[in-house]
């Protein structure tokens, strides 16, 4: 089992990056997806996550309206287009995926598989 992201980089405000993260070994649409993101000094931050069933999403609040994910089944990946980016959002962003209660769902503690995570640096 593994998750693999890409799409990492560095990006003025204002920008936009799409962060791509390939599952093999299982199929995305049976978790949930989520990416989690650690800033430098900081602790796991749950972003937003999909559910398998029923493709709902979930954000947390900085990042509402900002930020899209998604799933494609057919190619057992899910993605993070992250639009209007500030230096807030300076991070690496780690793709994981579980099958958490629902009161869990935003705890990063919750999700059992892992990517190696991506450098996303947003800087002017």
């Amino acid at each position: 089992i593994q998750l693999v992201e890409s799409g990492g980089g560095s990006v003025q405000p204002g920008g936009s990056l799409n962060l791509s993260c390939a599952a093999s070994g299982f199929t995305v649409s049976s978790y949930i997806m989520a990416w989690v993101r650690q800033g430098l000094g900081k602790g796991l931050e749950w972003v937003s996550g999909i559910n398998g069933g029923t493709d709902s999403t979930n954000y947390i609040d900085s990042v509402k309206g900002r930020f899209t994910l998604s799933r494609d089944n057919a190619k057992n990946m899910a993605y993070l287009q992250m639009d209007s980016l500030e230096p807030s959002d300076t991070a690496v962003y780690y793709c994981a995926a579980g099958r958490p209660i629902v009161s869990s769902i935003r705890m990063s503690t919750s999700y059992y598989y892992w990517g190696q995570g991506t450098q996303v640096t947003i800087s002017s």
